[in-house]
């Protein structure tokens, strides 16, 4: 089965969008064959595009997110995607309290695959300034990159 991941934040429209770009190109330089896209716990930003100082933060790195769209987490997310990673505490308990009882997704943080950096989350930067949106450009990446090793691992 091709491994799959949903990014998940509260909006879909920074974290994790973020996220899946990061994953999507640690997974094409490893050539890796995975699918990957992200949602939302929430459905304020539902087809909205990721936040402008998100697709900034991407350009500088170099990745286009401009074509992303929010969308809401859905129960059929949690038997589609093999993966199912939070970037926050929060919005991880909300996807414990959305699972369905046929839910077969492994439910994580993003940065608990990361050594030394479990149980930590992805910091918001959208209330911020936009140098947040560095560092949380920061988190996701080494995040991704972890994750998308560990796929491999296990692909063998």
């Amino acid at each position: 089965m091709t491994p799959s991941v949903l990014f998940v934040c509260l909006g879909n429209i920074c974290r994790s969008p973020l996220a899946e770009a990061a994953f999507r190109e640690e997974a094409r330089r490893l050539k890796l064959d995975v699918i990957a896209d992200s949602a939302g716990t929430g459905g304020w930003h539902i087809d909205f595009p990721p936040d402008g100082r998100a697709q900034a933060v991407a350009r500088k790195h170099s990745v286009d997110i401009s074509a992303l769209r929010g969308r809401q987490v859905k129960p059929a997310d949690f038997r589609r995607f093999t993966h199912v990673v939070a970037m926050d505490h929060d919005n991880l308990a909300n996807l414990r309290r959305l699972a369905p009882a046929d839910a077969t997704a492994e439910l994580s943080l993003l940065l608990d695959h990361v050594e030394g950096r479990e149980g930590q989350a992805v910091a918001d930067p959208y209330f911020g300034e936009d140098d947040g949106f560095d560092l949380t450009w920061a988190d996701v990446t080494a995040g991704a990159r972890a994750l998308a090793a560990e796929l491999r691992r296990l692909r063998g």
